[in-house]
């Protein structure tokens, strides 16, 4: 997590809604005291969304709220009344905010105004007793209870989505090249580190625009965590260029040429794809008194290999050349991408409980999160599955809980779809 206000890295806790219990009731008129079942289904929880939303600039407002939840279903009611569904919740992000859960893997990465991604399933909610009705069992006296779900911890990693980023050391003039070029007014000063967070800024170009941000100023063993630099490296991986500002003019005693040796070599360390990414490089203070020397002297050891422009920064003096050059170079590179997510979902612990009741026919019922499970799973025509089945029964001691109730030799037992007689 970022120091000094600015949060970029949070852990918080999220639950979907439980789902509502299913009612177990009987119509009843007057002088007809018992007419049938009509318990309803109890509503489904809420789901957890995350929105991306632009004017959301930073993660600090989950410093202060780390736990969420969404609204629970309802039970449900008689008269076959389904209960009402749980409220979904939806927490906004900023754009370009990556969801890990707590080992590290990526669940999605939030990335376009307006996205909205379900992250947590609300829990389904139970059947009422209505829906146990069969042609044998026209009176069922039960019904099921929803599903409960499961809090997950996640982690939100917000990265910033800029096509150009500009990095350097402190106190180069990064913010204010940023100001002279777009309408960002990122707090500038003539001391190291006053910029505490990403500045981000739209630069137009006649009919065209791009995104610069204005990275912290990194330090030697930035990548290792030295400085303020490990906190915001993560923010340069999404862009698509790098301009990087030198102080040429040397009046903090500072070596040029080091300098910028030194903070591409923080980048190599941090990541090898960062510092393949194409490099401009703005030599600013060149009005200063001592930067014609130094100008020489790094136009001769880095010419070559790199697209190198002059810059008076404060004055505004040749940021035209430069901005005309990230235009040229952004139409010849691809547009950014979404980082890959490892497709899964955040799993509830399956709900393998069970009751059981006797119905009027002397029937045994089990019901619950484990005859839904075998539902879903067991085949009744295929002779292993049917194996799978009674070896899920005794394993999860239905069987001993039956012989409870007194369930005796050639009994009834009903489980879901399957009917048949017990034998001991």
């Amino acid at each position: 997590m970022a120091t000094y206000g600015f949060t970029d890295r949070v852990k918080i806790t999220l639950k979907a809604g439980n789902g509502g219990d299913g009612m177990n009731s009987f119509k009843a008129y007057k002088g007809k005291p018992a007419c049938g079942p009509d318990g309803g289904d109890g509503g489904d929880g809420g789901d957890v969304y995350l929105v991306a939303d632009r004017n959301v600039t930073d993660l600090v407002a989950f410093r202060y709220q780390t736990k969420y939840a969404a609204g629970n279903g309802e039970r449900g009611g008689s008269n076959q009344c389904s209960g009402k569904r749980g409220a979904d919740l939806e927490i906004k992000v900023p754009c370009g905010t990556l969801v890990r859960d707590e080992n590290g893997r990526i669940f999605c990465d939030v990335y376009e105004d307006g996205e909205r991604v379900r992250v947590l399933a609300g829990g389904r909610g139970g059947k009422g007793n209505v829906r146990f009705t069969t042609a044998r069992r026209h009176a069922p006296d039960f019904a099921q209870k929803g599903v409960k779900t499961q809090p997950h911890v996640i982690i939100l990693e917000m990265k910033v989505i800029a096509d150009v980023g500009l990095v350097g050391f402190p106190n180069v003039g990064k913010s204010t090249l940023l100001s002279k070029i777009s309408a960002a007014r990122p707090k500038i000063a003539d001391y190291h580190f006053t910029t505490l967070s990403p500045n981000l800024g739209v630069v137009k170009y006649y009919d065209e625009s791009f995104v610069a941000a204005d990275i912290p100023g990194l330090i030697e063993g930035a990548a290792e965590g030295a400085g303020l630099g490990h906190d915001f490296l993560r923010h340069i991986e999404r862009t698509r260029m790098l301009v990087h500002v030198v102080d040429i003019s040397g009046i903090e005693g500072r070596d040029p040429v080091s300098d910028f040796k030194a903070i591409n070599t923080e980048l190599m360390a941090y990541s090898e794809k960062l510092a393949s990414l194409p490099m401009l490089v703005a030599l600013n203070k060149c009005d200063c008194f001592g930067a014609e020397e130094n100008i020489k002297i790094f136009k001769k050891k880095y010419g070559k290999k790199y697209e190198i422009f002059e810059l008076a920064a404060l004055k505004g003096e040749g940021t035209e050349d430069l901005v005309r050059a990230i235009a040229q170079k952004l139409r010849e590179l691809p547009p950014a991408e979404r980082i890959p997510s490892e497709e899964f979902a955040f799993e509830e612990a399956e709900t393998l409980d069970f009751e059981i009741f006797k119905d009027e026919n002397g029937a045994f019922v089990v019901v619950g999160g484990l005859v839904d499970m075998l539902c879903r799973n067991v085949v009744l025509n295929n002779p292993e599955s049917m194996a799978y089945f009674q070896r899920v029964l005794k394993n999860r001691g239905v069987f001993k809980e039956l012989e409870k109730m007194g369930c005796g030799e050639k009994d009834t037992v009903v489980v879901g779809d399957v009917e048949f007689e017990y034998i001991k």
